[in-house]
């Protein structure tokens, strides 16, 4: 399956010039372009691939960014390419001429239909008519996957050089998540790898300041983060990254697809949690207005 990609439509970065603070917030999933040869190349119809996003993910830091944040947002959907798997995660399935041994990263996303190019969904079952040909899944990744993740670096750069510490918040919606009795589930997951993506202080205070605000939490289970946290956390270095995970019923409507009347609430706690984190690590706090 040949591609004609159209104009790049990769990411938009918000937020003032430089670095206010030393957080930088990315939404990779929330992305709404989805290019003309997508849908023609696609055996789903629009409705069905919509239903891997993060849908309306990116209006929950706009009391953030508003505050001081700089924020990564991806445009391009997920179902283009997800932003947050290795480049090497593509499933085999997909392509047309068999890889060379060795050349792609086998994973559970992988195994389960959403590697790098997702290939089949709950929503549908196969995402695509047609095998990819060489070259179609790397235009992809050349188009949006690279430039997204360099534009998280130059962030993290700005952020580190002015305050000698940088925090990525990886920000993700998930469906409610079933409790050990009904609405008692988690819903907000903290994700820093098991440990290896952000000092434990930041998770911790992460983690706390959502629980002020009356949310249930829970730490890496069943989300740890993925490969954004892998490529960009560097304790060691000053470069922390977590993952969030935040409820979609707690700022969708009923019907999961349009902003409910929780959605103020939901920017508000994402603001207080950035706060708490640039005020951990000793820079400017900001507050939701």
């Amino acid at each position: 399956m040949a591609e004609k990609l159209l104009e790049p439509v990769a990411y938009s970065r918000l937020g003032q010039v430089g670095a206010r603070t030393p957080l930088v917030i990315a939404v990779p999933h929330a992305g709404r372009h989805y290019p003309r040869d997508l849908l023609a190349a696609a055996r789903l119809p629009l409705e069905a691939l919509e239903t891997i996003e993060d849908r309306h993910a990116d209006l929950l830091i706009a009391d953030a960014v508003h505050a001081g944040a700089v924020a990564i947002v991806a445009r391009m959907a997920r179902a283009f390419v997800d932003l947050n798997r290795d480049e090497r995660e593509i499933d085999p399935t997909i392509l047309a001429k068999a890889p060379a041994p060795g050349t792609l990263l086998p994973s559970i996303k992988v195994s389960g239909g959403l590697g790098v190019v997702p290939s089949r969904i709950a929503a549908g079952g196969q995402v695509w008519k047609c095998p990819f040909a060489a070259g179609a899944i790397e235009a992809r990744l050349a188009l949006a996957h690279r430039p997204y993740h360099a534009a998280i670096v130059a962030a993290l750069d700005e952020a580190h050089a002015a305050h000698g510490v940088a925090i990525l918040l990886d920000c993700h919606s998930m469906p409610s998540i079933a409790g050990p009795a009904p609405g008692l589930g988690p819903q907000i997951v903290i994700g820093d790898r098991h440990g290896r993506s952000a000092a434990a202080r930041f998770v911790g205070v992460a983690a706390r300041t959502a629980r002020l605000t009356g949310l249930r939490v829970a730490l890496n289970s069943p989300y740890a983060g993925g490969h954004t946290l892998d490529r960009h956390g560097r304790p060691k270095a000053g470069r922390h990254a977590m993952q969030i995970e935040i409820d979609r019923a707690l700022y969708l409507d009923e019907t999961q697809r349009d902003p409910g009347p929780g959605l103020a609430m939901a920017r508000r706690t994402l603001a207080s949690i950035a706060a708490a984190l640039i005020d951990e690590a000793g820079g400017h706090a900001i507050a939701a207005e």
